[in-house]
């Protein structure tokens, strides 16, 4: 069937959007009013089946409630609580043998009564397994069934009709996410650990290390302070980096040599210059373990003109060089 649509000059776009978000933004303050011990209690009941390093956090959900429990299933996954969506319809054909007696399953459905919970339901209280409900009502056959009921509160949805799943489903997914980050606070979780479940995409690309991406020492031109500035311009072109690095033998970094300072001193007697009477002395430096995005940020915003590389440094030891182009390359920006 296809209904006549109404013009953008038939509706004001704007204040619907605004209701629409207004309508959502209540549901979620009393979601939040509503917390109460049961959340204590679910993050209790997962934290137990982490430690046993042998559970999995199982979601399922029909319909638009499958789509946020396929989210929260993510969302956990990333943040260190292992998780995996189960589909109810493809449960009652097999799947339900992913499901151990080492698991809890988290089922959502905002009336509680969708019969293909149901095989789910019961493949849970037959063998064990924690059932944790996420669902707007209490009397309802998933509420009664579970071990625990976690209740988001009856809201307005957003929808002109009333029928459409969206305030119920951004309840949902909200209360997902307090559920993922919570015990994400638990782990105390850091940025380092955060990459690892993200080797891959634009966050995984901003979590890199400087050492996942710097120039090895090998291939950098290093040159000692006594060397004069014929044999280091020869270096410097061989490498092709645009600097030199001036090291002691045992690969302290004393300074480095840019362009800008071969543009500074050239002269009639440049050529018979050491290293170290051209150098600039304390370079800016950075751990191999920072962030690249940190090293970036030093290049691009710490000095007057951006820089091309920055030396990587560990207790005053070289260790590799860090170049603006690499960085770009690898998406970090």
């Amino acid at each position: 069937m296809t209904l006549p649509m109404k013009t953008p000059s038939q509706i004001d776009t704007l204040e619907s959007a605004r209701r629409i978000l207004d309508i959502e933004a209540e549901g979620l303050k009393a979601l939040s009013e509503s917390i109460d011990v049961s959340f204590d209690k679910a993050i209790s009941l997962i934290s137990k089946m982490k430690s046993r390093k042998n559970g999995r956090l199982i979601l399922s959900g029909i319909g638009k409630s499958g789509h946020i429990a396929t989210k929260i299933a993510a969302t956990m996954a990333s943040t260190g609580t292992p998780s995996f969506f189960v589909h109810p319809n493809e449960a009652s054909h097999g799947d339900l043998g992913m499901i151990t007696e080492e698991d809890i399953v988290l089922l959502l459905s905002n009336s509680g009564e969708n019969s293909e919970l149901s095989d789910i339901i019961a493949y849970t209280r037959r063998f064990n397994i924690t059932l944790i409900a996420m669902t707007s009502n209490p009397n309802s056959a998933l509420a009664k069934h579970s071990d625990l009921a976690l209740l988001i509160p009856k809201a307005k949805e957003a929808c002109s009709i009333g029928m459409a799943p969206t305030t119920s489903t951004t309840m949902m997914l909200a209360l997902g996410d307090a559920l993922a980050v919570t015990l994400l606070e638990m782990m105390g979780l850091t940025k380092e650990d955060f990459s690892q479940f993200h080797p891959g995409g634009k966050l995984g690309q901003k979590l890199k290390k400087v050492e996942d991406l710097m120039l090895p020492v090998g291939e950098l031109p290093c040159v000692s302070p006594t060397m004069t500035m014929d044999e280091v311009i020869v270096v410097m072109a061989e490498k092709n980096i645009g600097s030199a690095i001036i090291t002691a033998e045992d690969k302290t970094v004393l300074g480095i040599i840019t362009d800008g300072d071969l543009k500074r001193f050239m002269g009639p007697d440049f050529l018979t210059l050491t290293a170290e009477n051209v150098m600039s002395t304390n370079p800016k430096s950075i751990k191999p373990d920072a962030l690249a995005a940190e090293g970036l940020d030093i290049m691009m915003n710490h000095f007057k003109t951006p820089i091309t590389s920055l030396i990587v440094t560990e207790e005053g030891k070289l260790c590799g060089l860090l170049r603006i182009q690499q960085c770009l390359q690898a998406g970090i920006a």
